[in-house]
């Protein structure tokens, strides 16, 4: 799926595209195409993991919860243009609200060879935020850390899409410029079977994501401590169990401990090795009638990737811990978990 934006304005100080361009034709006139490219298995992922009769409006309900995230729908733009050399400074910068499938603009720019960086849904995400962007190399999307629970930070609202492309620009030539935007972000859900127990005090998170995208390079940071992502609950009627989803950047690959790459580079996107250790996780804690806490990380050794849905099923037990049935899922147990305790489930 995908969208076809176009983008245009002018350097030399004529940056406002509703501006008189009478006296701004300084550079050659271009055209730039910009193309969301929604490479997705949402659809797959709920249809697989969600199949029952009882899950229809689970399933439904999680889809509608992240149709804002898994769309090809671009709000805003932030375009920049950099030098193609030496320390490449930013030479031009524009930002526009689109809210639009379609938009047409001319873009004016003096010939010369440029790296262009776009980065799409911004704007209305305040978990993530463009810094180091008056320099091609240093630009990148960081998380935002910093809220009222500084020990964790919320779930991306938004789905972040970037591209990155040399240009040379030349004299006396109509050009066309045809930039393709992909995915930097993902999302992965816990559907839990309460079996009778009273989950009013459960809350849910994920960890072991990376806390930084480079967009010139396309590749993934991880910070020494990964953010901790709280995960929403997505509400159905009509069944018993309930969800909890987060959004966020990726997980590492089982094999480059220190940075992923980006998913439009490899040829099945979504089709990644197994690790024999926890790549990310799931953390449950819920508070039983005495008082005391069960904490519970879930295990999860498959890579997820940018674009992608995970869906995981548990239940819970007697003593408050999340259970799941999926072998490749590791299960540690603690009890009592403000005091220590630490019970291990048996995989």
């Amino acid at each position: 799926m995908g969208i076809l934006l176009s983008a245009c304005w002018l350097m030399a100080g004529c940056t406002v595209i509703d501006d008189d361009l009478t006296d701004c034709y300084d550079g050659q006139q271009l055209q730039m195409d910009y193309e969301l490219r929604l490479v997705t298995n949402m659809t797959t992922e709920i249809k697989t993991q969600l199949s029952t009769q009882l899950e229809v409006g689970l399933a439904h309900a999680l889809k509608e919860h992240l149709s804002s995230i898994f769309s090809d729908y671009a709000h805003d733009v932030d375009l920049s243009f950099y030098d193609s050399e030496g320390a490449m400074p930013r030479l031009q910068h524009d930002q526009h609200i689109m809210d639009a499938n379609q938009q047409s603009y001319t873009l004016y720019l003096p010939k010369r060879q440029y790296m262009h960086l776009a980065v799409a849904n911004v704007v209305d995400n305040p978990v993530v935020g463009i810094e180091g962007d008056e320099f091609c190399p240093q630009s990148h999307l960081a998380t935002v850390i910093g809220s009222a629970d500084a020990d964790t930070i919320a779930s991306h609202t938004t789905g972040l899409f970037t591209a990155r492309q040399p240009m040379e620009v030349l004299e006396g030539v109509d050009q066309t410029f045809h930039v393709q935007l992909y995915m930097a972000n993902c999302a992965a859900a816990l559907v839990i079977d309460p079996r009778g127990h009273d989950i009013s005090s459960l809350k849910v998170f994920t960890t072991g994501f990376a806390s930084q995208f480079n967009i010139k390079d396309s590749t993934y940071v991880f910070a020494s401590n990964a953010p901790i992502v709280r995960c929403q609950q997505v509400r159905a009627e009509d069944t018993n169990e309930v969800c909890y989803c987060s959004v966020m950047f990726p997980s590492r690959e089982p094999s480059d401990a220190n940075m992923t790459r980006s998913v439009v580079e490899t040829t099945e996107p979504f089709v990644g090795e197994d690790s024999d250790e926890t790549v990310w996780k799931f953390i449950t804690h819920i508070t039983k009638p005495d008082g005391s806490v069960t904490r519970t990380v879930l295990g999860i050794r498959k890579t997820i990737r940018a674009g992608q849905l995970m869906v995981f099923k548990g239940y819970v037990t007697d003593d408050g811990a999340v259970q799941t049935d999926d072998h490749t899922v590791g299960v540690s147990v603690t009890l009592d978990w403000n005091d220590g305790g630490t019970h291990e489930v048996p995989l």
